[in-house]
């Protein structure tokens, strides 16, 4: 199943795509259907389409052509939103470091995600902004020390973020947080994919990114030093996760930072982040 938050009438909606159509679930957006009781993993699909089916009763849902859409950031308001660094092997070398023993997490705020097709302004005290496709894992069910079994239930399906980053702001101190929260500059979406969608809770799925179409990133999600079950773990030992938190996952190689020169955004580039299966982000720096 493939469900989005849209904006529609001067509001939002969550959606179901079905075909070229996207179909009204009664929501303001995902996190609220996830709110509802739609969750689950493996699981994913049955748990969204059961809190679908009772809140579709009575009238017909509204309808909408999936080609006039304005896709909407995926969750409106998500309690949290954990980040992982140092996640995918290949970066890990291209940056010089050692496997971590642990996930590396920081957090990102609500007021840094926007929509998955919406302009970035480049912040005019940035000189060095980075791309970074990343698989997210949203949450479907309120969970704390999660079993491998209950993170795998917890796990309502993934989407997709850059996690835009302000390198020259993140690098001024140990602390990463600087860099990554500029306001609106984090797209996510455009769509949730439930599990059974992709081949499960740890997808190996391509992610790639491209400026201006030349592709600067191309991995796979099979890469990951820690796969989307342990995050949800350990996060879980930490915090307790609810529905529509996000987990974002980390970044293949292919970062700027990590090229020779340095590479970095510059106003009326394009970039685009993709994950097989799932979807794309595609962001015009402004």
């Amino acid at each position: 199943m493939k469900i989005a938050t849209v904006r529609v009438d001067g509001g939002t909606r969550a959606v179901r795509i079905d075909g070229d159509e996207a179909v009204d679930l009664g929501y303001d957006d995902v996190g609220a259907l996830l709110a509802s009781g739609g969750a689950g993993s493996a699981g994913g699909a049955a748990g969204i389409g059961g809190v679908i089916a009772g809140g579709a009763a009575g009238a017909e849902p509204r309808r909408w052509p999936v080609a006039d859409l304005e896709w909407e950031r995926l969750i409106l308001a998500p309690s949290k939103v954990l980040c992982v660094g140092l996640n995918y092997r290949g970066h890990i070398a291209e940056m010089g470091r050692e496997f971590p023993n642990y996930p590396t997490l920081f957090m990102k705020f609500t007021d840094a995600l926007t929509g998955a097709n919406d302009d970035i302004a480049h912040p005019q005290e940035v000189e060095e902004l980075d791309w970074e496709a990343e698989l997210v894992v949203v949450i479907g069910k309120d969970v704390r020390r999660a079993s491998t079994a209950e993170a795998e239930d917890a796990i309502a399906g993934f989407t997709v973020l850059n996690d835009v980053s302000a390198r020259d702001w993140q690098h001024r101190t140990l602390q990463w947080l600087q860099g990554k929260n500029w306001d609106s500059s984090t797209p996510v979406g455009p769509l949730m994919v439930t599990p059974d969608e992709v081949g499960g809770v740890r997808p190996a799925l391509r992610i790639t990114t491209t400026v201006d179409g030349e592709v600067m990133q191309d991995s796979t999600t099979g890469d990951l030093l820690f796969d989307p079950v342990e995050l949800v773990q350990y996060a879980s030992t930490i915090i307790r996760l609810r529905p529509g938190d996000m987990i974002a996952t980390g970044t293949p190689a292919g970062v700027g930072a990590g090229m020779t020169p340095p590479r970095f955004l510059k106003p009326g580039q394009t970039v685009a982040c993709a994950i097989e299966g799932i979807g794309t982000t595609r962001n015009r720096i402004v």
